[in-house]
């Protein structure tokens, strides 16, 4: 009995594991970091930059040819007959009488034709042509607007134009698209007839 247990000692012996290295090991970590500590205690670290700075690619020595038409410059005559092209296209076919914006009020022309606003502000384009004409209405109900509300645009009847009258039916057709005008009417009798429009204008924003 007593040499079976003598034999169970020595084999528990056997199967404990040495700590011994795993000591060494641990000592010679320690002392390395210890020496790496005292390498770097002199170093600061850097400042870290949040922001991103974008390098954009650098230009090429020589620029490329503009195949760009709509930045070529034309000379002023040729502006002027792709101008007078281009109103063309948008000639109206008809004289408008009268004309009322959408959401304005359906007695809007009614009370115009009877005078309910007074005429702060005329523009004769008597002798104009399309171009002028236009130029000046569109400077005239800028500045009208701050005056007051109605104003009278005297175009003629075109009886002295050579061929079709312009005039009318350009006038009517512009303050139709303009966004200021809620609504026009021919003028009565003594007041011009077709020759002349009231025009009532939205109210500048204060």
């Amino acid at each position: 009995m007593k040499a079976l247990k003598d034999q169970l000692k020595r084999v528990r012996q056997q199967a404990r594991p040495s700590v011994l290295p795993v000591f060494v090991a641990a000592n010679i970590v320690i002392e390395e970091d210890i020496n790496f500590r005292q390498a770097m205690k002199d170093v600061q670290p850097l400042k870290q930059d949040p922001h991103v700075h974008h390098q954009p690619p650098r230009p090429k020595p020589r620029p490329l040819k503009n195949n760009n038409i709509s930045q070529q410059q034309l000379s002023l005559q040729a502006e002027q007959a792709l101008f007078a092209q281009m109103i063309g296209w948008f000639e109206p076919a008809e004289i408008d009488s009268q004309h009322r914006s959408p959401g304005t009020a359906s007695n809007t022309l009614k009370k115009l034709r009877a005078g309910h606003w007074p005429v702060c502000a005329e523009l004769d384009l008597h002798g104009l042509d399309r171009f002028a004409a236009h130029e000046q209405l569109t400077v005239f109900l800028h500045r009208a607007r701050h005056l007051g509300q109605c104003v009278r645009i005297i175009h003629g009847k075109g009886l002295c134009s050579r061929g079709e009258p312009v005039l009318p039916k350009m006038v009517r057709a512009w303050l139709t698209h303009h966004p200021d005008v809620l609504a026009f009417c021919e003028t009565r009798t003594d007041q011009g007839g077709s020759g002349a429009v009231l025009a009532l204008l939205r109210r500048p924003h204060s």
